[in-house]
């Protein structure tokens, strides 16, 4: 049997498929189809067809899956663009993905004057906003009868831009244009995660829809018949409360999530009833060791972690059960092959540090750039991340760090990763990011950013408690010269950290110095 809303629609119309957590707006099946076929004709309507482009600049809201599954029928190529970013990087994304239009809502009136001056001749719609831009009048106009000539659509999500302009992934077409046929997430959440293929799923979605993890797991839900609560924000006690309210079966976090839940009141954390949980994946970033066995120990053995990318190139995944045995590990490939090698390429034995490459028939290309498709690629046709890790004598693989984050002090190799991981351990301590920065005597020095649970603990005399508590297990050479505090960090609702905002202010403070000095 076909696994889609589409067909899910027919059997089970009335059925929700989103629900918005805050305010509990639902939409069932039947609705979605419905307005996933309106949208098809109006994208057909405004010309476009398979493998155009157009974008989406959006909260989260129930809208988004109009847009997505619409999409996905009319064979376009759908853009999400983060909602942090600025007008010129908003455009740069709309140029660069050639994207006919973009939809968006009036929650960004303050960056869309911007938007308009760099791209006057792009049509933008409006939600909410009324006038000649409205997307629902627009909408409104069209059909919901099936379009004639459905087939699947993609996602072009773009990176982040840690290390300069965001670069878009261009997935590979998919194996059958069908738009009901299956695809790989779906065989990964079955087979992979365990989750129900009987539509049983109430899978809860805490991070914005326009990153790769929730757009990618809240369509699979569909696919599986299942129901998706969104959140419209991430708070930790609204989360346990959507948990036990809607009686959530499956999820998926990053480890700032549970950081956060960890740092809750315990009496808060008691009180709701999270008995009808029973998936909790997690990905985004390497889990401290602590964190996870926290959560392990307060949720039982549902916490399964999996590493991936937006490119789709492979995926591991680890069982609770088998990480508490292989504590730190992300699993083994159930995706792809995964390939650890040198700097020149070769693969490294087991246990030895090096570049992260997947092995798969299917591989994307970066949009527009193919100087940085050559640079992930491997000589014998693998892709990487960009990821440090190793593989053990079992298989399991463990992260180390970003290659590109990666701190050369005094000619030594400093991962920060395991720094911040001790970091968020401290009671006192919220969240922090470890960068290097400029020294004139060690080429690069290691800085500790840390976001204080309480702002008014900062200090010198926290500063020595830090040192303190990362002496016995950190080496000398990678303790932070310097602590800076600060009441929050550049990160990304999917717990990724805008490190480049950081190292970037620090070679500014140390450019500016050098010239007062040489003027001087």
């Amino acid at each position: 049997m076909s696994l889609h809303p589409i067909v899910h629609a027919k059997n089970r119309p009335d059925h929700p498929a989103v629900i918005m957590a805050g305010s509990g707006d639902q939409m069932t099946f039947g609705e979605m189809d419905a307005s996933a076929n309106r949208f098809a004709n109006m994208l057909r309507a405004r010309g476009l067809g398979d493998g155009d482009a157009f974008a989406v600049l959006l909260e989260n809201r129930i809208e988004y899956f109009t847009l997505i599954w619409g999409s996905q029928r009319a064979g376009t190529m759908l853009v999400p663009i983060s909602t942090r970013l600025t007008a010129p990087e908003i455009a740069y994304i709309l140029r660069d993905s050639e994207a006919k239009f973009l939809i968006t809502s009036a929650a960004f009136d303050e960056v869309l004057p911007g938007v308009r001056d760099e791209c006057p001749e792009l049509p933008i719609l409006v939600m909410d906003e009324g006038g000649e831009d409205d997307f629902g009048a627009e909408f409104s106009q069209h059909g919901t009868d099936p379009i004639a000539d459905q087939s699947a659509g993609m996602v072009m999500l773009y990176s982040s831009g840690t290390t300069g302009r965001p670069k878009g992934i261009r997935p590979a077409p998919p194996e059958d244009p069908d738009p009901q046929a299956a695809n790989p997430l779906m065989g990964l959440a079955i087979m992979g995660a365990g989750m129900p293929a009987d539509g049983s799923m109430v899978y809860l979605s805490p991070a914005p829809l326009y990153h790769a993890a929730p757009i990618g797991w809240a369509s699979t839900a569909h696919r599986l018949g299942g129901t998706v609560v969104v959140m419209e924000k991430f708070e930790p006690e609204a989360a346990l409360k959507a948990i036990q309210d809607y009686k959530v079966t499956d999820s998926q976090w990053v480890p700032t999530h549970f950081v956060r839940f960890l740092k809750l009141d315990p009496e808060i954390r008691e009180k709701y009833d999270l008995s009808s949980h029973q998936r909790a994946l997690h990905a985004a970033a390497p889990c401290p060791v602590p964190i996870k066995q926290a959560m392990i120990e307060w949720w039982g053995p549902i916490v399964n972690e999996y590493y991936a990318g937006s490119e789709s190139i492979g995926m591991t995944m680890v069982k609770s059960e088998d990480w508490l045995t292989h504590p730190g590990s992300v699993g083994k490939a159930i995706y792809g092959t995964v390939h650890v090698c040198g700097p020149d390429g070769e693969e490294l034995p087991a246990g030895q540090d090096g570049l992260i490459y997947f092995e798969n028939a299917l591989l994307p290309t970066y949009h527009n750039d193919p100087d940085k498709t050559r640079e992930a690629m491997h000589p014998n046709g693998w892709m990487t991340l960009g990821d440090i890790g190793h593989l053990d004598d079992e298989g399991f693989l463990f992260l180390t760090d970003r290659k590109s984050h990666m701190i050369i002090s005094g000619g030594v190799n400093i991962y920060p990763q395991e720094i911040e991981n001790l970091l968020v351990t401290h009671d006192k301590v919220m969240d922090a990011a470890v960068i290097g920065a400029p020294c004139p005597d060690l080429g690069e020095k290691v800085v500790a950013v840390v976001q204080p649970v309480d702002m008014d603990t900062a200090g010198e005399a926290f500063e020595s408690e830090l040192r303190d508590f990362l002496a016995p297990q950190l080496a000398r050479i990678k303790m932070p010269k310097l602590f800076d505090f600060r009441p929050d960090l550049p990160r990304e609702a999917n717990g990724k950290l805008y490190k480049r905002e950081l190292r970037d202010e620090y070679e500014a403070k140390a450019s500016a110095g050098a010239s007062e000095s040489a003027s001087a």
